[in-house]
């Protein structure tokens, strides 16, 4: 594991400001650390050798005391500033983290949702330890311990060649024992991962599991798995452990050989008082850092993990293609045109390759089995998934030559999405009122809307109309309230494609009739409609139908 990655500064450069300010009081520092210990040895020498009182020295106690409030100073500065680097960092790499796995596309995510999840909630919380502790005595070493070897090979030699013997052995410790860590935090990281996966699937079903009386029989694995994650979280604490006491009794021993002998020295007068002091005192500076360096790496270690994961994410990102820039047609005089669109996975065909012409201001049904595509296909209209075959093209009506054709993927996402309204199976709730759901809409125009879509039925006896509380995901309406909900959203906001997932799918037939005429009502305001279809309602007020099917891969070969 690299002690620093150079993929940080690119991938949060909002850091880089404080890691090179961080790189300069590293500097100072090390000025600071020099001017200490010789001023102290400047101080002792001839009091202890009786050639000067302590008045003599009085200021060069003064300037020692000096250069104890300006390293005081400067730590705390340090620290100030790698924290502010730590808060700027983990900001970013989340927004970046973020950007990526909605770039990468809803089957990404599909795979890779709950892992993304955990990363951003505490994987990349645990870089902070790299950015307070371990990335400054990084930087201690590049310069504390680089000036104070090379001071104290101006004062003694053979205490420098001593050093400099004994130094490599750190590094070499750190290696040994840096691999472990690494493999450690790999397994920490992967076992929170799937104690989140396993969470999330839990809390997402547990209605379900309740209402057949199985709530309680997931607990076993569950708790299988937080033992799992507790045994690799005292692996990288034992590791953490285990190198701490390494690189503390190197480094007291490496301390104590220099002294030993700059001691046995001093007794048979071979080096100066001056020198002597001033090389004591330099030995664990030069250490020290290294010491640090080791220890706060084991701390930091799952949050350098956490990053490289981040930086694989956001470079897998960099290789899908760039999306489109054109802004999006008006939509109420183009046509949508299938032209052999399709998508593979998992060795077949769903939607097999697809044809079909979705007009402008008319009603076009999607109809096939369960399992043919029809969700797919239409992930490939909202720009979410990349057709593996075939384009999407939208084709102006008042001229129909091929040349005025615009490839959807040349429009912009953002204002391609802007203009259509999608209603899925289980729409999107936030907990509060029913009015925070409704998208900022006029009240006027929702009002209207709801009772076009039998919603007005739905706050007649809600108890406080628009104003009433509903819980995350919509708890406190049924499962068709929530879909007339939606479809109301969908029809206030005047949208010009308007797209719907089985919107009846779980409506009596009276409401089904209500449903049924809010979508023709759609279609004469001039509004395109594409609507995922089983029932015969449905298909029966549909201007288009496109039929859907899946095939085996080798079948289209």
């Amino acid at each position: 594991m690299r002690p620093f990655d150079p993929r940080l500064l690119r991938y949060a450069r909002s850091a880089r400001g404080p890691i090179a300010l961080t790189a300069l009081l590293g500097t100072i520092t090390a000025l600071l650390v020099l001017a200490q210990a010789l001023l102290i040895s400047a101080a002792l020498s001839p009091v202890v050798s009786g050639t000067a009182s302590l008045g003599d020295v009085a200021s060069v106690i003064a300037g020692i005391g000096a250069v104890f409030a300006c390293r005081a100073l400067v730590v705390a500065g340090r620290e100030a500033i790698a924290a502010r680097a730590a808060t700027r960092a983990v900001t970013e790499l989340r927004r970046r983290v973020i950007d990526a796995s909605i770039a990468l596309g809803p089957r990404w995510r599909a795979t890779n949702g709950a892992q993304t999840a955990t990363l951003l909630a505490t994987g990349l919380e645990d870089l902070r330890p790299y950015f307070v502790s371990f990335l400054p005595q990084l930087v201690l070493v590049c310069t504390v311990t680089p000036a104070a070897l090379g001071v104290i090979l101006l004062l003694d030699f053979w205490s420098a060649l001593i050093a400099l013997l004994v130094v490599p052995l750190i590094p070499i410790f750190m290696i040994l024992i840096g691999r472990f860590t690494q493999a450690a935090s790999e397994d920490k990281l992967e076992s929170m991962k799937r104690l989140t996966a396993q969470l999330l699937d839990l809390m997402s079903g547990l209605p379900t599991l309740r209402a057949l009386g199985r709530e309680k029989g997931p607990r076993a694995h569950l708790r299988k798995l937080g033992e799992a994650n507790t045994k690799a979280t005292m692996a990288t604490l034992r590791v953490a452990f285990l190198s701490g006491g390494v690189l503390e009794f190197l480094t007291t021993l490496s301390v104590a050989l220099v002294a030993v002998e700059v001691g046995m020295r001093l007794v048979f007068g071979d080096i100066s008082l001056f020198h002597g002091l001033a090389v004591i005192m330099l030995a664990p500076e030069v250490f020290e850092p290294l010491r640090q360096v080791g220890a706060q790496f084991h701390a930091s270690a799952n949050g350098v993990t956490a990053s490289r994961a981040a930086f694989d994410i956001i470079e897998q990102a960099q290789d899908v293609a760039a999306p489109g820039t054109s802004p999006s047609p008006d939509m109420s005089t183009t046509a949508i045109v299938l032209d052999g669109v399709g998508v593979r996975a998992r060795g077949a065909w769903g939607p097999a390759p697809t044809d079909g012409v979705i007009r402008p201001g008319t009603i076009t049904a999607l109809a096939g089995p369960s399992g043919a595509g029809k969700s797919t296909l239409v992930a490939c209209l909202l720009a979410d998934v990349a057709p593996d075959a075939g384009r999407i093209v939208l084709r102006p009506q008042a001229s129909n030559p091929r040349g005025d054709d615009l490839a959807l993927t040349d429009v912009d996402p953002v204002s391609w999405r802007s203009g259509l309204s999608w209603v899925p199976q289980s729409p999107t709730l936030i907990p509060g009122s029913i009015l925070d759901n409704m998208a900022g809409l006029p009240l006027a125009d929702l009002e209207e809307a709801a009772r076009a879509t039998g919603f007005d039925a739905v706050l007649a006896t809600a108890p406080h109309g628009w104003d009433s509380t509903i819980g995350s995901g919509g708890v406190g309406l049924s499962v068709g309230q929530r879909q007339r909900l939606a479809l109301t959203r969908a029809l206030a906001a005047r949208s010009r494609v308007v797209i719907l997932d089985e919107p009846t799918a779980h409506l009596d037939a009276v409401s089904e009739e209500t449903v049924v005429r809010a979508i023709t009502t759609m279609r004469e305001e001039g509004r395109t409609v594409i609507v995922i279809a089983h029932r015969a309602a449905i298909i029966g007020v549909a201007d288009t139908i496109i039929d859907v099917a899946s095939e085996d891969e080798e079948a289209l070969a």
